[in-house]
């Protein structure tokens, strides 16, 4: 397993997530909907799917240790929390940078750029990430 097998795992659950934040409302009300939107029984088994193939093929490699924060996202997705699939997903590439700069893993440029783009897809998906909100919160 390589960091360019991390990065197309990462990839396919990002794609998901972005299919999904784009179903749901830019609000929704706890009153109406307290459990959360549910994604689809088909984009939860393809979640899944992902999640269980880099669980099979990282074992016995120093990528086991993501295993955990995969299956946190994918229990996050499948009950509908968005932000808790989106966090776990966000600290793999933290923890893949971590490897990259210990020498544990080796990244190479095109794998860099593809990183900076999941970091930004992720990113983009989280609340108060919108360009209409740039340099709120800064005062005057």
């Amino acid at each position: 397993m390589t960091a360019t097998d991390v990065l197309e795992t990462v990839g396919g659950l990002t794609s998901q997530l972005k299919a999904y934040a784009v179903k749901l409302p830019s609000i929704v009300f706890l009153t109406v909907v307290p459990t959360g939107i549910k994604p689809t029984p088909e984009a939860i088994e393809e979640y899944e799917h992902i999640v269980s193939r880099f669980r099979q093929q990282s074992a016995g490699t120093s990528y086991k240790g993501l295993n955990e924060l995969l299956v946190e996202s994918l229990e996050a997705f499948e009950v509908g929390k968005l932000l808790g699939s989106v966090q776990p997903l966000l600290a793999v590439l933290d923890h893949l940078e971590r490897m990259q700069r210990d020498k544990e893993a080796e990244v190479g440029r095109t794998d860099e750029k593809r990183l900076s783009d999941y970091r930004a897809a992720l990113n983009k998906i989280l609340p108060g990430n919108k360009p209409e909100l740039d340099g709120a919160g800064r005062g005057l």
